[in-house]
């Protein structure tokens, strides 16, 4: 901290500024004869020293407060606020960078998965998979019988919470009830987890072991992937989102205190020893803090 100290002899500075609790400046109250050293022994027999202290601000102060909830609403408002532009328009960049980034990999995440959700919806078949896993039920689970399990209807729809059961009673390696047609999970499932793999129109019918993946299974399991990772950077710029409101808040708080012990000024009358004899002077404290 620097500290610079501006002296002035002109009594007229602090007696026209030194009205405060008296209600009439010290020229209406008393008659002063114009000679400083007399005039100013008159004003201090009548005041105490702390009633002739007074205290400016040069530059309006920021409150913290209203600068942290400006920043806290929208990110570089406090800063601005404070006159700190520069930070202001830092805050404002990353702000405006972090949703245009969410954005951007949102969309981009919604076309993929309506890329792979109409890729299963043409090459997977709930049907298909029904039927491999009735035909190869022994070798599934020896202890069930496929006549004890009304997977198809009449009409040769699939019923679905018969094949529920059947997943369930199946037990070790199928390890989910597959969900219905259009559900978020029914489109993960069917290329996350190998008993879904012979649902695929590529599959091997033939195969007796459900762990065998078919290249569409893979291929289709990629994609999702993609949706996810595209998804997930979305998600992070929201979370940098929120972050950059908090981070900013706090800033423009600490910055509007800053603001405020930048500059003071306080004036007061110092005791001056000229020759034997105390005289008071108006003195005029300049602080600058760095």
């Amino acid at each position: 901290m620097k500290k610079l100290f501006l002296s002035s002899a002109i009594i007229c500075l602090s007696f026209s500024a030194l009205q405060t609790g008296f209600g009439q400046t010290v020229s209406q109250r008393y008659t002063l004869t114009g000679r400083l050293s007399e005039d100013t022994k008159t004003t201090l027999e009548k005041f105490n020293r702390e009633n002739l202290t007074a205290k400016f601000d040069l530059t309006e102060k920021k409150s913290p407060v209203k600068a942290g909830l400006f920043s806290l609403l929208v990110p570089g408002a406090g800063q601005f606020y404070n006159g700190n532009y520069f930070i202001s328009a830092i805050f404002v960049a990353a702000e405006a960078a972090l949703i245009t980034t969410a954005v951007i990999y949102n969309n981009k995440g919604n076309r993929k998965t309506d890329e792979f959700q109409n890729f299963a919806n043409q090459h997977w078949s709930v049907k298909t998979y029904a039927r491999w896993t009735l035909n190869n039920l022994k070798n599934l689970n020896p202890a069930l019988n496929a006549n004890d399990y009304h997977v198809f209807d009449s009409n040769g729809n699939v019923v679905w919470q018969e094949l529920n059961r059947l997943e369930t009673d199946i037990g070790d390696g199928y390890s989910h009830n597959l969900p219905l047609p259009g559900e978020q999970q029914y489109y993960e499932l069917i290329g996350k987890y190998p008993q879904y793999s012979h649902g695929w129109d590529d599959s091997n019918q033939n195969d007796t072991d459900f762990h065998i993946l078919s290249p569409r299974f893979t291929y289709y399991s990629g994609l999702r992937g993609d949706a996810n990772d595209l998804y997930n950077i979305s998600t992070k710029a929201v979370v940098g989102i929120y972050l950059n409101h908090v981070i900013s808040a706090l800033e423009a708080a600490w910055g509007a205190s800053r603001f405020n012990k930048n500059l003071s000024m306080r004036m007061t009358l110092e005791t001056i020893n000229l020759a034997g004899n105390s005289e008071y002077v108006p003195t005029m404290n300049l602080i600058l803090s760095f």
